[in-house]
């Protein structure tokens, strides 16, 4: 893909449903009495791969007459597969129905493509073993696994690394199993487990980073659109940010409190953003955003906060040299085991570009007050490095070739169509 340089960023937008939130509905939804109907589900890779994973498993999902709708029509148990479940390119698809499978008195297996092959899966299989299940997979806990479920206990687990997935596979087993289950964080991390577990009907507790459910309850079927994904609209946000006459508006966004700490960044580094029509839907907070030009100054972004934007960090370490006082990104290290070694492949990036940064192994530190120029970029086949470089790459002097920019389907397959459509040259 080839990226021009841009002058502005101008129009309104509505994105893809949020991955985060498609991923749970679709998995509650296929345990849950009745049927359950998702308007807006993600189009991405990622969030299909959960849903041929629930079709293996012997779920009826119907696609609905409009473009994002499905119906998913619960049942009580899954059935054994007939195969391996093929769980893509998607991490949050193997971790999180790790948990359910945990509970079923069945064998089975998942694998993933060569990206999702060199993930740590230890993490969640600790877990589940502890609760009863038994879990076996390749060198190093990566996959694939091999899961033989059955009869569960509750635990109360402390976790050693903030994952959102991690307690998702906890809690999703804990509803299975026996007795009361909590699992505590060191930092608190997205809540959409929380949220959707309370929207099905689940009765749940929560005191800081400890969540706690009691096992066995029943999952009633929900209907629900599913607003657009906050991490997909980081992308845009941080190109509106980059130019004196921008002004972009994206309507129905996720503004979950756990995933909307790009807003507060953006506003530290001197972006302008209002945001309108607040409201709350199964638990989710959702409105329309404003973003406008102010001069970027810096920022450090660390601990807490650094876990809450992980999704994030590549994107705005991207912009960095475009800022005045540059940003530093600690306590990040998760970022070298998500699809890619995304710490690596961003410093490498910016350096193909011209910039100078300081990769660290939990971080980087990009300097402010840099001119980029085109370059060609690699993407390591990563869906979030391919886009936050062709943000980087508008107001860099030429043009920029982005190296495996069908990366992008994974979780937003019309990125460059919809970047395209408000950049102004």
């Amino acid at each position: 893909m080839i990226i021009r340089p841009a002058k502005n960023i101008l129009g309104a937008l509505r994105l893809p449903g949020d991955k985060s939130i498609s991923h749970r509905y679709a998995m509650l939804g296929a345990l849950a009495e009745g049927a359950t109907r998702l308007s807006n589900y993600s189009n991405g890779a990622d969030c299909a791969s959960t849903l041929q994973c629930l079709r293996q498993l012997g779920c009826t999902i119907r696609n609905g007459q409009e473009g994002g709708t499905i119906q998913i029509d619960g049942r009580e148990r899954f059935s054994s597969p007939e195969a391996s479940l093929d769980c893509g390119n998607s991490g949050s698809t193997m971790r999180m129905i790790s948990g359910f499978l945990a509970a079923h008195n069945f064998s089975c297996d998942l694998h993933g493509d060569s990206s999702l092959s060199r993930r740590p899966m230890g993490r969640v299989i600790t877990p589940l073993r502890l609760m009863g299940a038994q879990i076996s997979a390749g060198i190093g806990d990566r996959p694939p696994l091999h899961i033989h479920g059955g009869k569960l206990a509750a635990i109360d687990y402390q976790s050693p690394v903030a994952s959102a997935q991690v307690k998702s596979a906890v809690l999703f087993a804990g509803l299975l199993a026996e007795g009361e289950t909590s699992v505590e964080e060191p930092y608190r991390t997205r809540d959409h487990s929380e949220q959707a577990l309370r929207a099905f009907g689940v009765e749940l507790t929560r005191r800081r980073n400890r969540v706690t459910l009691p096992g066995g309850q029943k999952l009633r079927a929900i209907d629900a659109v599913i607003p657009g994904d906050i991490s997909s609209a980081a992308f845009f946000f941080c190109a509106a940010a980059l130019f004196p006459d921008s002004n972009l508006v994206i309507e129905n966004l996720l503004l979950n409190p756990t995933r909307a700490a790009l807003l507060d960044v953006l506003k530290l580094l001197g972006a302008r953003i209002s945001v309108i029509n607040l409201e709350e839907h199964h638990g989710e907070l959702v409105g329309t955003v404003k973003i406008e030009y102010g001069l970027l100054t810096g920022v450090t972004i660390a601990g807490g906060q650094s876990v809450a934007l992980i999704d994030e960090l590549p994107v705005l370490a991207a912009i960095a040299p475009y800022t005045r006082d540059g940003i530093e990104i600690r306590d990040a290290k998760e970022l070298r085991v998500k699809e890619s070694d995304r710490i690596a492949l961003v410093a490498n990036n910016l350096r193909a570009m011209g910039a100078e940064c300081e990769e660290r192994e939990s971080g980087l530190k990009v300097p402010g007050g840099q001119k980029l120029h085109g370059a060609e970029i690699d993407s390591g086949h990563d869906h979030r490095i391919a886009m936050a470089f062709a943000v980087a790459a508008l107001r860099a002097n030429g043009e920029s070739k982005i190296n495996g920019a069908e990366a992008a389907a994974i979780s937003f397959p019309a990125f460059f169509e919809m970047l395209e459509g408000v950049v102004e040259r």
